[in-house]
């Protein structure tokens, strides 16, 4: 496993148009299903928290989270394929987490994929625990393939070390 990257090399901030290429890139990269550049654009224009992580100067990771009525759905999280096993997502995901608890949420939901493993750790190390599935809800290459919701009580992952 690669060294977490120094702090004063991570740089996160709100994501901007301009930086759209370099996230369809890494969801291009990471996803046989990526988004496509009008998802990225609708969720920037409708105001969702979409963050981006530098490392420096170059988006290594983004995030997207929507948050109204107490609770905070992360949508869509995704680190650059050569940066992974770093800590950058752990990194985004507390941030995207603190801002959900700024904005009143208590609980945070997700989907993700049976078969994303290294997602399923992460997310269990952060406090998030199974609470349904969707059937076929994820586009796949023979048949449609189920997410694991999962959920998270926010201030308790937060606080936790």
């Amino acid at each position: 496993m690669s060294a977490a990257l120094p702090e004063p090399l991570i740089h996160l901030r709100p994501m901007a148009e301009l930086d759209l290429r370099q996230v369809l890139e890494i969801e291009r990269a990471a996803y046989a299903f990526p988004w496509p550049m009008g998802i990225f654009r609708d969720c920037l224009r409708v105001g969702y928290c979409c963050w981006v992580l530098e490392c420096p100067e170059r988006v290594e990771a983004y995030g997207i989270m929507s948050v109204a009525a107490g609770e905070a759905h992360l949508l869509n999280l995704c680190v650059r394929q050569a940066s992974q096993r770093r800590g950058l997502g752990r990194t985004l995901l507390r941030h995207l987490m603190e801002l959900a608890l700024e904005r009143r949420a208590d609980t945070m939901f997700l989907e993700v994929r049976p078969s994303n493993q290294a997602a399923l750790r992460l997310y269990e190390r952060m406090g998030f625990n199974a609470a349904g599935i969707r059937r076929g809800y994820y586009p796949a290459l023979q048949r449609r393939e189920d997410a694991l919701i999962l959920a998270c009580h926010i201030g308790i992952a937060v606080t936790d070390p």
